[in-house]
């Protein structure tokens, strides 16, 4: 078992033909994620590593290779767009990495897809990883072998940094999630403990927060209501400055909410043992 994402995964990738949308589907390809198209206008007809197809539309592209997950590599003016047509076309999962994407574009994205009944990931997010089966997005790969952790976070590179500590103590990942930071996103924290909870293959669970917003206590009110399986978590800036946005769009503490202090007590209180830093997570993890 594994959520979201596995070998069975039949991956489209709009925007292949750009510099990051090939690089990446070079990186996905080695992995072994089934990518079985790629989308740009314009250049249908083409292929990339002389074994991925492109077409000019996602519902071309879906219909001829029966693609069930799409990731976006696009420029953020053409990210929603990219969005609503990967929904229009039936893709049931959509991943989309660009960042920088409009609040209001994402609300109306958001609204949209809700209505279409279409899973998003992101913006503004690395994707996921089920170690040993498939690499949606750009996690590096090498970083996490695959176990019974399940992996939830805000950050990217802080999820790499605990993928890689608890694979140097032997602790394996059955899917990581990374969900991104902006204020407006597809799946939270809750859908994603949801999925892990429900997920035989998960016997723990790793979340990775930050400052700002109230995604964290939600997600504390949530363990302490309806998780079944342990969690250990870490909260990302924890000295950050009020008022001072730190890293991702929805990363700014605001009011005095939003406190790393605020998302720790809510965290603890639900019996979520607390990293002080990173590295700790995998220790805590193996104890």
């Amino acid at each position: 078992m594994s959520v979201l994402v596995n070998k069975n995964t039949r991956l489209l990738v709009q925007g292949i033909t750009g510099s990051e949308g090939l690089f990446h589907t070079k990186q996905m390809l080695a992995y072994g994620t089934n990518v079985v198209a790629g989308v740009t206008p314009g250049k249908g007809g083409e292929w990339v590593e002389n074994k991925v197809p492109v077409f000019d539309s996602v519902k071309l592209a879906a219909e001829a290779t029966g693609a069930n997950a799409s990731i976006i590599f696009v420029p953020a003016r053409f990210a929603p767009d990219a969005m609503l047509e990967a929904a229009d076309a039936g893709i049931p999962l959509v991943i989309c990495i660009t960042e920088g994407v409009a609040v209001q574009d994402m609300m109306r994205v958001r609204n949209y897809l809700d209505q279409k009944k279409v899973r998003l990931i992101g913006p503004n997010c690395p994707g996921l990883l089920t170690p040993g089966e498939a690499k949606v997005g750009i996690i590096p790969g090498n970083i996490a072998i695959p176990g019974n952790v399940g992996v939830v976070s805000r950050s990217g590179t802080l999820t790499y940094e605990v993928l890689y500590a608890m694979k140097n103590l032997g602790l394996g990942a059955s899917t990581c999630v990374g969900i991104g930071g902006d204020p407006v996103n597809g799946t939270n924290f809750i859908d994603v403990l949801e999925m892990f909870n429900d997920d035989p293959r998960t016997e723990k669970v790793v979340l990775m927060g930050e400052i700002g917003g109230t995604d964290e206590e939600k997600a504390a009110e949530y363990i302490r209501s309806h998780m079944t399986k342990p969690v250990v978590a870490f909260i990302a800036g924890q000295t950050a400055p009020p008022g001072k946005r730190m890293g991702h769009a929805g990363a700014i503490i605001e009011g005095g909410a939003g406190t790393a202090e605020d998302k720790i007590k809510a965290l603890e209180a639900a019996n979520v043992r607390v990293a002080k830093h990173p590295e700790q997570i995998a220790e805590l993890l193996k104890n």
